[in-house]
C-alpha cells in the first residue's frame, strides 16, 4: 500500500512529510517552548519552498491552519482532515477513547493505551498494516509523552476562537473519514462554514486516520484541489 508522498510523487508533486513535535522522529528539547507551525515554516524555509499547499490530518490539520494565518501570503491551497476545535464539547464516543488511553496510562500499562488508541483512531474494516503503523505512531508518541511530559505550547495564532479563520481567502478542501467519530464530523461542518468551503468531503471507508486507511482516495482528492487551484 503506497503512504500519501510517494503517491503524490508519482503524481510529479514535491510532497514534504514532516514529523511535528513530539511525535515520529521529532524530539522536543528540554524546557523549549513549542509550536509546530513555526517548525513547519522553519522547515520549507530550509528546504527552499516559498509557497505550498498545507495538507493535514487531526492535529495536523490544526498545525496547517495555525501556520496559514502565520503566513497566509505563502499558502496556496489547505486541505484539511479530520479537524476538530479543541473547545468543542467531546461526544461520549471520544470521551471514552480518552478514558480508556488515560486509565491505560496511570496504570503503567502502555500496551493497553496504544490497544485503545488503535481502536479509537481506525475504521473496523481497517488492515492489518494500518494498525500496525498506527500502533508504531502512537506508541512512540505515549513513549515521548511519559518520559517528558507534555511540552509547553507557545500562544495559539488562532486566538480563542474562529473569527481569524473568516479572514483567510485560502481556497481550502474539509474532510473527514466516512466512519470518524461524530466530533469530526461536526469539526469539519464547522470549518468549512468558517473557511467558506461549501461542504465538507467524506473520504470512504475511512476512519479518524483517513490518508493513512485510503491513501490512494486521499491522493485523489488532494491532487484535484491542487489541479484546480488557480495559477500564481
Amino acid at each position: 500500500m503506497g503512504r500519501p508522498p510517494a503517491l503524490l510523487a508519482d503524481a510529479g508533486l514535491r510532497a514534504i512529510a514532516l514529523d511535528l513535535p513530539g511525535h515520529g522522529d521529532a524530539l522536543v528539547p528540554a524546557d523549549r517552548e513549542v509550536a509546530p507551525w513555526t517548525d513547519v515554516l522553519d522547515t520549507l524555509d530550509h528546504l527552499g519552498a516559498d509557497r505550498f499547499v498545507l495538507a493535514g490530518n487531526s492535529l495536523g490539520a490544526l498545525v496547517a491552519l495555525q501556520a496559514t494565518v502565520t503566513a497566509p501570503e505563502r499558502v496556496e491551497g489547505l486541505v484539511l482532515v479530520g479537524y476538530r476545535p479543541h473547545d468543542q464539547p467531546a461526544s461520549p464516543r471520544l470521551q471514552a477513547a480518552w478514558d480508556a488511553e488515560r486509565a491505560a496510562l496511570a496504570a503503567g500499562d502502555l500496551d493497553a493505551a496504544v490497544t485503545a488508541g488503535v481502536e479509537a483512531w481506525t475504521s473496523a474494516g481497517a488492515t492489518d498494516d494500518v494498525r500496525a503503523h498506527a500502533a508504531r505512531m502512537l506508541r512512540g508518541q505515549l513513549t515521548e509523552q511519559l518520559a517528558h511530559g507534555e511540552p509547553s505550547l507557545a500562544a495559539d495564532p488562532l486566538g480563542e476562537g474562529t473569527t481569524v479563520l473568516r479572514t483567510l481567502t485560502v481556497p481550502a478542501l474539509v474532510g473527514v473519514g466516512e466512519h470518524d467519530m461524530p466530533d469530526f464530523f461536526e469539526g469539519g461542518e464547522g470549518l468549512a462554514r468558517d473557511l467558506g468551503t461549501g461542504e465538507t468531503v467524506v473520504v470512504p471507508a475511512a476512519g479518524h486516520l483517513a490518508p493513512l486507511e485510503q491513501p490512494s482516495a486521499f491522493c485523489t482528492l488532494l491532487l484535484d484541489f491542487v489541479r484546480r487551484l488557480p495559477e500564481q
